[in-house]
């Protein structure tokens, strides 16, 4: 049964929803440390990510506490894979581009890709790089621009200047002013996030 819930925070959980964006995502692969899964699932929640694809096959998903960015779990949803194809697919089905991070001669600096079309993010594990199954089938790699003498950021970190690029290109093209989830899932996840 559904508690009490105040006139603020339930206009706050409906501006939230009004914002999320269904058709960008970041798909974490085999990523274990928890307080990177843990920042990571909360700058998809500070740029309106609604959900995160997690393909672990190497690594087991790491128990993530309740406390500080853990918290950031329950507004984002989370969907479990084990077969690289079949979510490939499912990706595809729904028309996104997938792109994984790397440095190989073929990749392109972050600011090269459109983000106001439906795309899906690999990152992967910082020291293994992407899954084999995942590089071989997808082509499209992305890198971060740097200047300093480190060649990578945190995984996290690199999530979060990511995820800011998609938030401002859809800022600029105005896909922010108007609902992505139709107004059945709205009504739906209302009463859900109403409940957490």
């Amino acid at each position: 049964m559904r508690g009490f819930i105040t006139p603020e925070r339930l206009g706050r959980i409906r501006h939230v929803l009004s914002l999320r964006q269904k058709d960008v995502t970041l798909v974490m692969d085999n990523i274990w440390d928890p307080h990177n899964v843990s920042a990571i699932l909360r700058s998809c929640d500070a740029f309106g990510i609604f959900g995160v694809h997690l393909y672990y096959t190497t690594e087991k998903w790491p128990d993530l506490g309740e406390k500080s960015s853990a918290s950031a779990k329950k507004w984002v949803e989370r969907t479990s894979h084990s077969d690289a194809g079949e979510m490939l697919d499912g990706f595809a089905a729904r028309g996104m581009q997938v792109i994984r991070t790397g440095f190989s001669q073929t990749a392109k600096p972050l600011h090269a890709f459109d983000f106001t079309i439906p795309t899906a993010v690999i990152l992967s594990n910082e020291h293994r790089g992407a899954s084999p199954e995942l590089t071989e089938r997808v082509e499209q790699e992305l890198y971060i621009p740097m200047q300093g003498m480190v060649q990578s950021l945190n995984v996290s970190v690199a999530a979060a200047v990511i995820l800011y690029e998609m938030f401002s290109q859809r800022r600029r093209a105005g896909l922010l002013d108007s609902p992505s989830l139709s107004p059945e899932e709205l009504a739906r996840l209302e009463l859900e996030w109403s409940d957490r």
